[in-house]
C-alpha cells in the first residue's frame, strides 16, 4: 500500500535538493586560473580576476549565506571581504564573509545595521574592484535602509508599519516590492548605484512568479522600471493609502511630484558595469519534483510555475483536479501526481496564525468537509521552499480525508479555523504540519497533489 504522505514529502524534498544554493553556485560558476566563468542555460560571461584589485561579496536574502559559501569555496582567499544579511537562523560557516542576521518578513533594527554596513562597503569599492552580490528572496525585508531625504525623516517604524499593511491586504509580491523600492536606499537598483564605479556581478535566486529580476529582493542591482505613481496606484488598488505610515505616504507623494529622487531606471550610467544573472528558479525545483514522482510510479504533470491568487481559492482547483482524476482519469490516470509552483496570497480576515501554504491546505480540507466524493484517497501538500511559511516555524501542511477526520474527532471545524486564518493551530493539533527548519534556499512554493 502506498504511503502517499511520505511520497508527497519525498517529492517536495527532491525539489528542494535541486535548488540547494551551494549546488547551484557550483553548477553556474567555475574558475580556470584567473578566469571566472558564469554560465547558465541562457547566457555565459567571463571575468579575468587578474584585472581586479579586490573582490568583495555583498548580499542579502534567505539563501544568500549558502550562496556566499559557494563563492568562498570557489574563490577562497581572492575574496577581500564582504557582508551578507540573512534571515535569523539561516546561517553557514564562513571565513571571509561576515553574516548578519535580521528579521523577516517585517524588518528590524538589525536589518538597518546590516544595510548600513553593506552600503558603506559598496561606496568604498573603487573602479578596480569587483563586487559580487548574491541575492535571494527575503532580501527586501532583511536589508532595511530607510530612504534619507532632506525634507523627510523616514524611520524603521514607518517601514515596519507600511510592510505590515502591505503583507495583510492581499497585494502580490510584485506590488509590495513596487512600494518598498521607493522607500529604500538600497532597493530598486540603488545598491548597484552605490557600488559604481566598481564592477558589479549580481547572482539572483528567484522567489517570485515570472522571475522578474527587478522584483527579486526588490532588485538591488537591477534598474527599476516602476515609478512612484505605480506605487501610489498599488495603495489605491487595495485602499490602504490611509493605513500605511504617513511619512511613507509623504515620501511616495514627494517622489511622484519630482520633489525627491526616483529609483535609477534602465539606461542609467550607474549600471554600465553591472551584470545580473539568474542562477535558480522555482521551475527547476518543479522539474526535480516531477522526476521523483515518476520514479515513485506516479503519472505526473507539472501544472504551472505561475500559481497566484488567493490561497484559499486555489485550493478549490486542487480539490477539483483530485475528483476529475479519480472519476474520469483526466488529466492523468491513477496513480497520479500534479505538481505546481508559484506564490499565492492571503488577505487577512481573522486573528489566527499561519501562512499561505497552510491556509491553502486548510481550504483543501474545508472543501473535503463539504464534499469528499471522489477525493477520498487524495493527499495534498502545500509547502514553502524556504522552510518558513508565513510567521511560523512550519514549512507547510498536509491535507487528506484522514486528516480531516482526525480534526473532526478532536472537535475541530476546518471552516471555522479558515475563517480566522488560523491554519497553524489546526494542523498542529492534528499532527499534519511539515516542519523542515531553515532550508537556506528560497524559490517560492511547491504544491503536490497525489491521487493513488
Amino acid at each position: 500500500m502506498r504511503d502517499c504522505r511520505a511520497d508527497a514529502e519525498a517529492i517536495f524534498r527532491a525539489g528542494l535538493a535541486r535548488v540547494d544554493p551551494l549546488a547551484m553556485m557550483e553548477r553556474v560558476l567555475s574558475l580556470n586560473g584567473d578566469i571566472l566563468r558564469v554560465h547558465t542555460e541562457t547566457e555565459c560571461h567571463e571575468y579575468d580576476l587578474s584585472c581586479f584589485r579586490n573582490i568583495y561579496v555583498l548580499g542579502a536574502g534567505k539563501a544568500s549565506a549558502r550562496m556566499a559559501l559557494g563563492l568562498e569555496k570557489l574563490l577562497g582567499e581572492r575574496i577581500a571581504g564582504g557582508v551578507v544579511a540573512v534571515k535569523e537562523g539561516y546561517l553557514e560557516k564562513l571565513s571571509r564573509i561576515r553574516l548578519m542576521e535580521a528579521a523577516h518578513p517585517v524588518p528590524d533594527a538589525r536589518g538597518v545595521a546590516a544595510a548600513a554596513e553593506i552600503l558603506a562597503m559598496a561606496q568604498a569599492a573603487g573602479p578596480d574592484d569587483l563586487v559580487i552580490v548574491p541575492v535571494s528572496g527575503g532580501g527586501s525585508a532583511i536589508l532595511a535602509a530607510p530612504l534619507a531625504l532632506p525634507a523627510r525623516r523616514l524611520t524603521l517604524a514607518d517601514k515596519q508599519e507600511t510592510t505590515r499593511v502591505l503583507l495583510s491586504c492581499g497585494a502580490t509580491i510584485q506590488e509590495i516590492n513596487c512600494v518598498r523600492k521607493k522607500l529604500s536606499a538600497v532597493k530598486g537598483g540603488r545598491l548597484a548605484a552605490a557600488i559604481a564605479p566598481a564592477a558589479c556581478l549580481g547572482l539572483l535566486l528567484s522567489d517570485v512568479v515570472g522571475d522578474d529580476l527587478d522584483v527579486i529582493a526588490s532588485g538591488p542591482t537591477v534598474p527599476d522600471p516602476t515609478t512612484a505613481a505605480d506605487a501610489l496606484a498599488v495603495l489605491d488598488r487595495y485602499d490602504v493609502a490611509g493605513k500605511i505610515a504617513p511619512e511613507a505616504l509623504a515620501v511616495l507623494l514627494d517622489v511622484a511630484a519630482g520633489r525627491a529622487p526616483e529609483t535609477p531606471k534602465p539606461g542609467d550610467p550607474a549600471f554600465s558595469r553591472t551584470r545580473t544573472v539568474l542562477v535558480g528558479t522555482n521551475f527547476q525545483a518543479l522539474l526535480a519534483s516531477r522526476d521523483k514522482a515518476r520514479e515513485l510510479g506516479y503519472d505526473t504533470v507539472v501544472l504551472t510555475s505561475h500559481l497566484t491568487g488567493e490561497a484559499r481559492e486555489m485550493a478549490h482547483l486542487f480539490c477539483g483536479m483530485a475528483k476529475d482524476i479519480a472519476e474520469y482519469g483526466v488529466p492523468l490516470s491513477r496513480p497520479a501526481c500534479v505538481i505546481a509552483g508559484g506564490e499565492t496570497t492571503v488577505t487577512l480576515r481573522g486573528t489566527g496564525k499561519g501562512g499561505r501554504n497552510q491556509e491553502m491546505a486548510l481550504a483543501f480540507l474545508a472543501g473535503l468537509a463539504r464534499d469528499a466524493k471522489n477525493a477520498e484517497e487524495a493527499v495534498f501538500l502545500a509547502a514553502s521552499t524556504d522552510g518558513s511559511d508565513g510567521p511560523t516555524d512550519a514549512t507547510g501542511a498536509f491535507a487528506s480525508l484522514d486528516i480531516l477526520r482526525e480534526g473532526q474527532r478532536l472537535g475541530l471545524d476546518a471552516a471555522r479555523y479558515l475563517a480566522e486564518n488560523d491554519a497553524y493551530h489546526y494542523f498542529e493539533a492534528v499532527g499534519a504540519l511539515l516542519v523542515t527548519g531553515p532550508t537556506n534556499t528560497n524559490v517560492c512554493d511547491i504544491k503536490v497533489l497525489l491521487t493513488p
